[in-house]
């Protein structure tokens, strides 16, 4: 599911590219393609994620996969610019609905919040190979001259086979909440969830992280350039040979190694203290960009893309602390509030970044200090919980009442 999701997200900047001029849109309008898919994941997250409480995490993924594969098979009669991108927001609240699902069975089938952690991780490894392949597959698609729809209609086929999937397995018993007094799992519960302290502080984070990361996906490929007042896409100013096949795969690069630091992770995030590995990668990102800032295109040739192993396990880390500060059913409804800022950080990162770029004549280097700003004050705030260790007592007695058996 993760990886047929990014297969579609990821690959809207080479979407962008065809869209642009079969309909002759503006890049704001052609903007839409990302920001309202990004907008339907957030609302969706904050105010559907109790239906993983409250149906189940079974009816909940099915019903999400369902939608979802509406969508994209409903991409063979897209002929128009509003058709797609209404289409596209509709696959964002699908996704919004399966993920939450997802995000809440992970909890089901781990026996400890470190194996919680190392489950995550291994999940967001798969969305790490869609992200590189989403994008091949549509380069290829054009390149034989086919029309990049297919591209849904392949994630629908994948769709339709999770479905058959969801439908046939077992899945952990889950006792619904059918209580009427506190704990009844509802949208007001759920959205109540944004005032606590622990759902609020890693959701932040995750707001920090992915604006910070979106950067390299949406701004790194307009900073690497070297007619920048054009944006042509000139490499020439790089040597020949290895240098100037990074800067123009310099993004795949990038999910590349975000993948393979996500296996990586797997491993790392059951034998180590995980406020110590992210308060050092987040300093290494923070490094990266200043030092790819201040050596110019020829040095953040290497350290942006490099970023992609630092950037592997901050994001699943944090979902996965986030949902198991709670118990299990309301793992579906925290998971929603943890998604929306995600999404939120994902619409609203590269849109600031924009402006002050545009206000800067321009130069995307603008943008990345931005970004910058971002992952540094991420920095400071995994600092203070490396130091003071906010959630040491809540996660010990979480895994005493939830994982004890």
């Amino acid at each position: 599911m993760f990886m047929m999701f990014a297969m579609t997200s990821d690959s809207v900047g080479e979407i962008i590219k065809e869209v642009k001029v079969a309909f002759s849109v503006t890049n704001a309008q052609a903007s839409l393609m990302h920001s309202l898919p990004m907008l339907g994941i957030a609302l969706s997250g904050l105010f559907l994620g109790f239906l993983a409480d409250k149906l189940g995490r079974k009816p909940t993924i099915i019903i999400g996969l369902a939608l979802f594969g509406l969508a994209c098979y409903s991409f063979l009669i897209a002929d128009n610019f509003m058709l797609i991108v209404s289409l596209m927001s509709l696959s964002g609240v699908a996704v919004g609905i399966f993920k939450t699902g997802a995000l809440a069975l992970i909890g089901d089938i781990s026996t400890s919040t470190k194996q919680h952690t190392a489950t995550m991780n291994g999940a967001e490894a798969f969305f790490g190979v869609g992200a590189i392949i989403g994008p091949l597959i549509v380069a290829y698609l054009i390149h034989q001259g086919v029309a990049w729809q297919w591209l849904y209609v392949i994630a629908g086929g994948v769709c339709t086979l999770l479905i058959v999937g969801a439908l046939l397995v077992k899945y952990p018993t889950y006792s619904r909440d059918t209580s009427s007094g506190e704990n009844k799992v509802s949208i007001s519960k759920s959205l109540s969830l944004v005032k606590n302290p622990y759902a609020f502080g890693f959701s932040i984070g995750a707001f920090l992280y992915v604006a910070a990361e979106s950067a390299i996906y949406v701004w790194m490929p307009s900073y690497l350039v070297c007619d920048a007042a054009t944006l042509k896409a000139t490499y020439d100013c790089y040597s020949e040979g290895f240098s100037q096949t990074l800067a123009i795969y310099s993004v795949t690069a990038f999910f590349i190694l975000r993948a393979a630091g996500r296996f990586i992770g797997i491993w790392m995030m059951s034998r180590f203290n995980w406020a110590l590995v992210l308060m050092v990668f987040t300093g290494a990102i923070v490094l990266c960009f200043g030092l790819g800032l201040w050596g110019g295109k020829q040095v953040a040739l290497y350290l942006f893309p490099l970023t992609g192993i630092f950037m592997s396990v901050i994001y699943p880390t944090f979902n996965s602390k986030g949902i198991s500060c709670f118990p299990k059913h309301q793992h579906g409804s925290v998971a929603g509030v943890i998604l929306f800022f995600t999404a939120a950080g994902a619409a609203a990162g590269p849109f600031i970044m924009g402006l002050v770029s545009d206000a800067n004549g321009g130069d995307a280097k603008y943008g990345f200090m931005v970004a910058t700003g971002f992952a540094a004050v991420l920095f400071i705030g995994l600092v203070y919980n490396f130091i003071k260790n906010p959630t040491k007592q809540r996660l010990a007695e979480i895994e005493a009442s939830e994982y004890a058996n």
